[in-house]
């Protein structure tokens, strides 16, 4: 049986991600207190409102990347000297990389590479640097671009692979429903099958009953004998239909197959016997050896000689002769005839 599969793969759930945010935000404004310390008000205050957004930067991911930006290009005219808070620009790199669409990723990583190249330029002139050149503001602006392109790229690592896993999870789940559903529809045909083999086993036994029951009523007044022997194969009857009927509801239990074997083609010349006994004439044309056959197509001959004499009890009259052939050759040929009313 299919099971359903419970664990996907780990990631941070909804709360544990709010609380690594929060936790983030804390440690950079932990950072930031240096500033303080060293007497930089202002590289304190642009920590502090570059550092804050990173907060919402799951679910509003492009917005909080825009105020980051914007905060840090207002800090590249007031400060001239790297601060704590410009350590939220690549986390929120990540952050558009890993949660919005991918246009807005490439955005941002642009934005990133003008904002290296403007932080090195402000980097050198607030370290004295002199002439601006290209020797020296190369080291500056290629590391800064790498970080940037780090985070841009472990961002859209982790939101690729989120997308794999869903799909993975998806097709999973998918192929357990068309399990379930088959499994499903294997019972329903398992059970219409026993269904109508409950239905020809009753049909067949009780018809056999009700014309032995009715010849011995009428018997009983003048032979005794008779209705003996009719109250006999009434018995019989009733306990083969019921050993059947066994079967056919233990097949509906678990780890039951049964209490009888299912009857075959060979069990055709028993319920030839079993109509005659019951007053029917009946011309049997059968295999006089063993067949070999198929498990259904026997059942199959079966059903159709059993219902095949329940309808000529039923319709026929009481004085139709039945015929019934069976040949085995390269198929398996059944004929039941009558010469009743119809």
């Amino acid at each position: 049986m299919p099971t359903r599969m419970d664990q996907h793969p780990w990631r941070l759930g909804p709360r544990s991600q709010r609380w690594f945010d929060r936790l983030l935000v804390a440690g950079l404004l932990l950072l930031a207190v240096g500033h303080v310390l060293a007497g930089q008000p202002a590289s304190a205050l642009f920590s502090v409102a570059e550092v804050v957004p990173l907060l919402w930067r799951r679910h509003h991911a492009w917005p909080v990347f825009l105020a980051v930006a914007a905060i840090s290009a207002m800090q590249a005219v007031a400060v001239d000297e790297p601060t704590v808070g410009q350590l939220a620009f690549p986390v929120a790199v990540w952050s558009v990389a890993r949660c919005a669409p991918r246009w807005q990723g490439v955005a941002a990583l642009l934005v990133g590479y003008a904002g290296a190249v403007v932080a090195a330029t402000r980097w050198l002139v607030g370290f004295g640097a002199g002439e601006i050149t290209a020797g020296n503001l190369a080291p500056y602006g290629v590391t800064i671009s790498a970080i940037v392109t780090a985070a841009w790229a472990l961002g859209s690592a982790a939101q690729s692979r989120e997308k794999y896993v869903d799909s993975l999870v998806a097709r999973a789940e998918q192929a357990e429903r068309m399990a379930e559903r088959e499994v499903e529809l294997a019972a329903r045909d398992e059970r219409s099958r026993i269904a109508r083999e409950m239905h020809d086993v009753v049909a067949h036994g009780l018809s056999v009953i009700v014309v032995q029951a009715d010849g011995a009523r009428y018997a009983a007044a003048k032979d005794p004998d008779v209705a003996v022997d009719t109250l006999a194969t009434i018995s019989t009857t009733g306990r083969e239909a019921l050993t059947e009927m066994r079967r056919l509801l233990g097949l509906l239990r678990d780890g039951d197959t049964g209490v009888a074997p299912q009857p075959g083609l060979d069990d055709v010349r028993h319920l030839v016997d079993e109509a005659r006994a019951a007053g029917a004439r009946v011309v049997a044309d059968l295999p006089q050896a063993p067949t070999d056959v198929a498990d259904g197509v026997g059942l199959a001959a079966y059903r159709i000689v059993q219902e095949a004499l329940t309808n000529v009890r039923k319709h026929a009259g009481p004085a139709a002769t039945a015929s019934v052939r069976v040949s085995v050759g390269r198929a398996v040929e059944v004929e039941v005839r009558d010469d009743g009313r119809g």
